[in-house]
Order: structure tokens, then sequence, then C-alpha cells
């Protein structure tokens, strides 16, 4: 069964404490700490020592992705910690001015593609010149992004046949036609279903935003997406606040 967890910025907007907390005690052992917008990372990066992450074994970092006030390369600099905790950082391919800032995150560099109000990132001609300029990073493959692009999900395939070896992380949620992320429907399991035998292991990370009495039926509908339909899946969450 696949590791399935949640970004705190799904879960809390702008307050990766309270996604912690509605996560805290129950069975859900992945997490993605949310700095997705530039100001949050300073305080998210200074909190770590204080943070109880003791239930999680899979915990990524989301990188700003959009910078207005901090330098490219002071991101990087605030985001070295988590090359000594060895968690993965998501990064968003029209972040990157300066590849050089991000070679010493190695694998532990994850480049997502991009969903259609992106100018880059969105497909495998796109991703490639990253994925070359760093030859040593991975693929945050978002799932949610791939099919607003592509519906029928053909450039999520091509990304897997090129990068797929690369693959460390997915982003889940159902994107609206303004990109915002939405609650899983049986459209989107059943086309995930249609493709997840070409996804390799690895971690998923919910980005739906539910109410919190509804993270049980999210992370259940997320499980419907891999089950194999001769050993159906089941996955139940504790939250409280």
């Amino acid at each position: 069964m696949r590791s399935i967890g949640f970004s705190t910025g799904a879960l809390a907007f702008g307050d990766f404490r309270l996604g912690l907390r509605l996560l805290a005690g129950g069975p859900v052992r992945a997490v993605e700490l949310s700095a997705l917008r530039e100001h949050e990372l300073p305080v998210l990066m200074a909190s770590l020592s204080e943070l109880d992450l003791s239930q999680f074994t899979y915990i990524s970092v989301h990188a700003p992705s959009r910078l207005k006030t901090m330098k490219e390369a002071a991101v990087a600099e605030a985001l070295t910690p988590c090359i000594e905790r060895r968690w993965p950082v998501i990064l968003h391919p029209d972040a990157i001015g300066d590849h050089g800032c991000w070679r010493d995150f190695a694998d532990l560099l994850c480049i997502e593609n991009m969903d259609k109000r992106k100018p880059c990132g969105r497909d495998v001609s796109e991703l490639e010149p990253h994925l070359t300029a760093l030859p040593n990073a991975s693929l945050c493959l978002d799932l949610g992004h791939a099919r607003q692009v592509d519906a029928t999900f053909g450039i999520a395939r091509l990304i897997l046949a090129e990068y797929g070896n690369r693959l460390k992380q997915l982003h889940l949620s159902e994107l609206n036609a303004k990109s915002q992320h939405e609650p899983l429907s049986m459209a989107s399991v059943w086309a995930v279903r249609e493709i997840q035998h070409l996804i390799p292991d690895c971690p998923v990370i919910l980005e739906s935003v539910v109410p919190h009495d509804h993270l049980d039926a999210e992370l259940a509908m997320a499980a419907r997406c891999f089950e194999d339909s001769t050993r159906p899946q089941t996955i139940t969450a504790h939250a409280s606040v």
C-alpha cells in the first residue's frame, strides 16, 4: 500500500502548525510541510526543532512558488536543513533562475510538473532543461496538474516513461477551471487507476482542500486511486485540532 498523506498548506492555509495538529495521533505517516508563499519559509525553518514530527516516516518541504522579496540563493540557503534531515524539497520549475543554487540538494530536490497556467514545466520538453541541468534531481509528479493539461493522461504517461526512474513523490488532487485544488472526484479516481500500474511506488501527498471533518473520506478516495482490483485498499485517518 502506498503511503498517503497531506500537505499542511491544503489542510490549513498558511498555518503548518494547525495542519500538523489535524494529523496528530492518526495513522497518516507522510506529510509535506508547505512554505508555498515566501513569507512562510523563514517561520517554518525556524520552527523545525520545535515540531513533533515523530509519527511521520516521510517528510518533505514545499519551497516557495514565487519570489518577490527573497533572492533565490537565500531561499536555497534557508532550505539547507532539509539536506541533513534527508527531506525532499519540492520546487516549481518556474521558480528556478539559477540551477547552481540547487545542486547541493542532489536527489532531494524534486522538480514538479506544472498546471496549464504556467509557461513551463507542463510536459517532458518543458521539464527537460531543468532535469538535464540538475542531473541528480528527482521528480514530483502532480497528477492533478498533468490531468488538467491533458485529460487523457497522455502527458503523464510520457513524463513517467522519460523520468519515472527519478520519481520521489506524487501530488494528488482535483483541479477546477481556476487551477484551484479540490477534493477528488470519482472521475479522477478512475483516471488515475488507468495509469497507476505505470507509477513507481512512492509517497502520495494530497493537496485537496477539504473540510477538517472530511479528511478520512479524502484519504479513502486517494487510496482507491491505487487499488488493485483483487486486493482493495482502505485507509482511515484521525483528525484532531
